[in-house]
């Protein structure tokens, strides 16, 4: 089951990593570090990027050289054969990680590991010969398995081949293998003559004890890792918090600990941080490096890091009371910008690239949408732009709410207005409470929902705060706007003007010129009022406002657009919003190809926003590794878009202080993820189904007939069957054509391919 793309020559992985590392170490040297030597931390690279790839497979490994900083450590979970050969695999057991149990088939064994007991395939039962056959998998069954089964088990000699900055070999289980007569220690100093391990660790104290007089430790760290601490400590039957207050003892045979992170930063049983722990100050006082485990990116974090790894990272080396050694992660690109790029920007740093930040119903990632908490947080997060999508109360109040529907958004479906419910088909499927059912004296005594787009894959946001904060009238949001000097503008969104119109004599577009002139947005110019819609005839309301901009939103996934639909749509827009989806198509959750719908829109002069830009990881392409930055910056250096529409724009206001975007050569862990490449490396019989292409956006889609007229008497039956009005959604696709970008890692899926 080896694929002979697996089969890497030393030379040309060499020649590989020498043309794509970019050396940063200088810039990321020059700042301070609170760490024990004052170095920068260390990336270690758990089994390579085995958050993408199979743990430690040569694509795991050498991705993680291609990806990271300059030097950046491989780390190895030792396991040793029948014939004391050590292999690189995350458990004593190999069925959880490769292919074994299929190609070895009733091998399996039943032992006691650490007195539990324990039955699968074990490395100690087979050797290197058995398991030449033997292939790898991705071991997290919630990750891309689409890399399965093309490279056989790595050993610790296959990966030194490689030549990677650092070596860190992890002995979890000596005592297991000691049981069955093979010797962990003599394996590691018979190694050491051969190979340079840079680090050393286990849980064990005996082990690390044993060979501390035979290594050379000015090569080789020894590190004591914890488990969790109510586990035991074999060696000394105490319980590793025991030794957590002991690091005189660590002090003798180890150089530094690796603990997980919840030792620093514990979280409650709501998943909120607690205040730090003072471990890290303690251990560097009595002259132990400290290391921490446990960060991957694609699993819940902490809710005060909002679905952002970034966030997490900096928490641990840039906090200002101190900075952890080094971190172990499934992702080592995200902790390398982490370091690198992010770390010491202070709030006012000079942003680095020009594109706005345009916040989704406020910041409703964090707090219930188009509340005054939503509005206040974007604004201190950082957005440039804050949005109003404007719905019409029964007394014909403006206010601000991401959904005419208020089942979605508010407590409705537990108060006495239930029975207001109706089926409009005009609008959305299905019953619902509209907001036009209700004066705004009623949906004010409403309690405000969070929004959680991604609940059935268990990711909620901000459970602390899922029903607070107060909805504010479209006066009340523009006065907000008016008194920040950050902003730079303020976008209001209408959308079912028609039917508001005709059928519940609610004129939105009228009112929503009266609140702005009421509120002085018509001759001031420090502040960009931007109106969307995805009706034409919405926005030719707007027109004779020349100081604000017309923003069309093409609701569905394009690949192309007909230039008689992008003459309309210039004739009254000056900016477009499109799909993630318009820009890089995705198929089985990986890109496939660039498009040119963002170039052709801005050959006509059109701005184009994209959205919606989330942190929850199941919202990205595996191309983006679970790192909402990396997304980001895809489209911005990629794509050059001139906006993100997000429910985070923390994230994307902190992208554009990305120091590394100044750096005479953009590294590698800044370079965006060009379409098509992840999806070159899997096997043609492993490919996701192709996916029908979407609609070319057509100058039928644009054009529509204009509102109808107001009548001040809304007709007797609000709400009722009337025909629908005639849709005014743009549908829009990009045409599909070779991307022109060259990234820094085109030269690494270039040469893979042709091994």
């Amino acid at each position: 089951m080896c694929n002979i793309r697996s089969l890497f020559t030393p030379l040309l992985a060499v020649l590989l990593l020498q043309s794509l590392v970019v050396d940063v170490s200088a810039q990321g040297s020059a700042r301070p570090w609170q760490t024990l030597t004052g170095n920068r931390p260390l990336v270690i690279a758990r089994g390579g990027f085995s958050g993408l790839f199979p743990y430690s497979s040569p694509y795991a490994f050498r991705f993680a050289m291609v990806t990271s900083l300059p030097d950046v450590v491989l780390w190895c979970d030792v396991q040793l054969t029948k014939d004391s050969v050590g292999i690189c695999a995350p458990d004593l057991r190999l069925d959880n990680s490769t292919y074994i149990s299929q190609v070895l088939k009733s091998k399996d064994k039943f032992y006691l590991v650490d007195g539990v007991p324990t039955r699968g395939w074990f490395a100690v039962d087979f050797t290197l010969s058995d398991l030449s056959l033997v292939s790898l998998m991705q071991g997290i069954y919630s990750r891309s398995d689409k890399f399965d089964g093309g490279f056989p088990i790595q050993t610790v000699q296959d990966m030194a081949t490689l030549k990677p900055p650092g070596i860190w070999l992890n002995i979890q289980h000596n005592a297991f293998y000691k049981q069955r007569n093979l010797s962990m220690r003599s394996y590691v100093l018979s190694l050491s003559r051969s190979v340079v391990i840079n680090h050393l660790s286990s849980p064990e104290a005996s082990f690390l004890g044993s060979v501390a007089n035979r290594l050379n430790l000015n090569i080789t760290k020894l590190v004591f890792r914890f488990l969790e601490p109510n586990d035991i400590e074999l060696s000394t039957n105490q319980t590793y918090d025991s030794l957590s207050k002991n690091f005189t003892f660590i002090k003798t045979f180890a150089s530094g600990i690796l603990i997980p992170k919840n030792y620093i930063w514990p979280t409650d049983a709501s998943g909120y941080l607690q205040p730090h722990t003072s471990i890290v100050s303690d251990a560097h006082k009595a002259g132990l490096e400290v290391f921490v485990s446990e960060f991957y990116n694609d699993v819940p974090l902490s809710y005060n890091y909002s679905y952002d790894p970034v966030a997490e990272y900096l928490n641990f080396v840039d906090n200002g009371d101190f900075s952890v050694d080094g971190v172990l992660s499934d992702f080592p690109i995200t902790p390398s910008a982490a370091i690198d790029c992010f770390s010491g920007l202070g709030k006012n740093a000079t942003p680095q690239v020009r594109f706005s930040v345009i916040s989704k119903n406020g910041a409703s990632g964090d707090y219930p949408g188009c509340t005054d908490l939503a509005y206040q947080n974007a604004i201190s997060y950082g957005a440039d732009v804050i949005d109003c999508p404007v719905q019409m109360s029964k007394d014909g109040i403006p206010f601000c709410l991401g959904s005419i529907n208020l089942l979605s958004t508010t407590s409705i479906a537990q108060s006495p207005y239930t029975n207001r419910s109706q089926t409009i088909p005009q609008i959305e499927a299905g019953r619902g409470i509209f907001t036009f059912s209700l004066t705004w004296s009623e949906i004010q005594s409403l309690t405000p929902m969070m929004s959680n787009p991604f609940s059935k894959f268990d990711l909620l946001r901000n459970p602390e705060f899922k029903i607070s904060g107060k909805f504010l009238t479209l006066s009340d949001f523009l006065a907000l706007a008016k008194n920040t000097s950050s902003l730079t503008g303020v976008l209001i969104s209408i959308e079912n003007a028609a039917y508001l119109i005709e059928k519940e004599g609610l004129n939105v577009t009228t009112a929503v010129l009266d609140v702005l002139s009421k509120a002085g947005y018509d001759n001031q110019t420090s502040m960009k009022v931007m109106i969307e819609s995805t009706n034409s005839s919405v926005l030719m309301k707007f027109m004779d406002k020349k100081n604000y901009e017309h923003v069309y939103r093409i609701e569905e996934d394009i690949r192309d657009a007909q230039d008689a639909a992008l003459k309309d749509i210039k004739g009254f827009a000056d900016s477009v919003v499109i799909s993630k989806a318009s820009v890089f198509p995705v198929s089985g959750l990986f890109l496939t190809e660039g498009t040119n719908v963002v170039p052709k829109l801005k050959s006509y002069g059109l701005s184009v926003y994209v959205e919606t830009f989330s942190n929850e990881f199941v919202s990205q392409a595996w191309d983006y590794f679970s790192d909402a930055t990396v997304e980001i910056n895809s489209f911005v250096l990629l794509a050059n878009i001139s906006g993100v529409i997000t429910d985070f724009p923390q994230t994307s206001a902190r992208y554009k202080k990305n120091r590394c975007l100044g750096y005479k050569e953009l590294p590698s862990y800044m370079s965006p993820a060009a379409p098509g490449d992840l999806l070159q490396l899997i096997a043609p019989t492993a490919l996701p189904p192709a996916e029908p292409p979407n609609p070319v956006l057509s100058e039928s889609d644009v054009v529509e007939a204009p509102l109808p007229s107001f009548r001040a008497t809304p007709p007797p039956t609000p709400g009722g069957g009337a025909a629908a009005v005639p849709p005014g959604t743009s549908k829009g696709l990009p045409k599909i054509g070779a991307c022109s970008f060259l990234t820094s890692l085109a030269m690494f899926f270039t040469i893979l391919l042709l091994l």
